[in-house]
């Protein structure tokens, strides 16, 4: 999985100008999916984004996490993540998972989450205009690849 972690001031996604979900504070994920992803990468992927120290506490440090400041989470499945640029103008998106692989574990991973932190989601292939107020801006890119391979 590959997911770009954005600390969020308010985020909210829409579908034809109807917003579908909205948070305040937390973060705002996008989510790539691969077909080689497993339970180890969706587990890795929640422990790391609930825990991951990244909002200020009062000395003005990144020392607390989402659960820490109540925080919410919005997540939007994001197959461009896996773009391929080497040959042509054209990305190639062959290494993202197909459809129905990647929805179902969209899905788990927008579950686990759930378990942890409140949680709102796009929705899954749809044409999505994603709004957010980046605090900080502080953008984290997390590949549970590199994980998964020690």
């Amino acid at each position: 999985m590959k997911i770009v972690i954005q600390r969020v001031k308010s985020a909210s996604v829409s579908i034809d100008r109807d917003v579908v979900s909205k948070i305040s504070q937390g973060l705002l994920l996008l989510v790539g999916v691969e077909d080689a992803d497993t339970e180890f990468d969706l587990d890795y992927a929640v422990r790391k984004i609930t825990q991951m120290r990244i909002f200020s506490d009062s000395n003005d440090k990144m020392n607390l996490s989402v659960q820490d400041i109540k925080g919410e989470i919005l997540s939007i499945s994001q197959f461009t993540l896996y773009a391929e640029t080497k040959k042509g103008n054209r990305p190639s998106f062959s290494a993202a998972g197909q459809p129905d692989f990647a929805q179902q574990m969209y899905e788990k991973f927008d579950k686990k989450l759930t378990q942890i932190v409140p949680t709102q989601a796009g929705v899954f292939g749809a044409d999505m205009q994603v709004e957010l107020i980046n605090d900080g801006p502080v953008t984290i890119i997390l590949d549970t690849k590199e994980a998964r391979h020690g």
